[in-house]
């Protein structure tokens, strides 16, 4: 099968995210005139190492948040956010704060999530997540389409629970990193395998 995006696929459900899966999911925290949010974005990943950089993209609205969602309004307040990752403990709490809320309510306590404050930035982040990146932005890069915006930033401080470092590891089996699949799935991590590289 072939389609053009533009053309449509013919399928009952869109296979584009899919196909590009299982992708991290960054539940990003802010803080804003209105006070703390939260909420899990699955268009999220790491970027460059040095110095480290992370990067997500919101790609719907709200209507009370002018053409965007309550993260991108509140990090263009700050100039801030916290990417949380999230474990599979987490996934039910994780998918009550992805709801469309009204603008001011806080999804930490909403959804029962501890919230502890950030060190370098000025920002809450989910208390028992296995890590933290605290992160500065640098790009606010709008993209085609309705909506569609990009964000980067820079890691300006990394918070990692002690039990999720094994013999000098980050090690994501050790809570069982939860991952976003197509439609409705997710997918959790609890397998990995090293392979050598021919330069190694």
């Amino acid at each position: 099968m072939f389609y053009r995006p533009e053309d449509g696929h013919g399928l009952p459900h869109n296979p584009f995210n899919a196909i590009v899966s299982p992708r991290p999911i960054g539940w990003i925290s802010t803080r804003g005139a209105l006070g703390d949010n939260l909420a899990p974005y699955s268009f999220f990943n790491a970027v460059a190492y040095v110095p480290p950089q992370v990067m997500f993209a919101s790609t719907s609205q709200k209507d009370d948040r002018d053409g965007t969602k309550d993260s991108m309004a509140q990090l263009r307040e700050s100039g801030v956010f916290c990417v949380n990752i999230v474990e599979y403990a987490a996934r039910d709490v994780m998918n009550l704060s992805s709801g469309a809320h009204p603008a001011g309510v806080d999804e930490f306590r909403l959804a029962g999530v501890e919230k502890a404050a950030c060190t370098t930035i000025d920002c809450p982040r989910v208390a028992n997540a296995p890590a933290s990146l605290e992160c500065k932005v640098t790009q606010i890069v709008p993209l085609p389409g309705e909506a569609n915006i990009a964000v980067f930033g820079e890691v300006t401080g990394i918070h990692m629970r002690d039990d999720c470092i094994i013999d000098g590891r980050f090690d994501v089996t050790s809570f069982q990193m939860l991952a976003r699949g197509g439609y409705r799935d997710y997918s959790v991590v609890r397998e990995v395998f090293e392979l050598q590289r021919p330069d190694d």
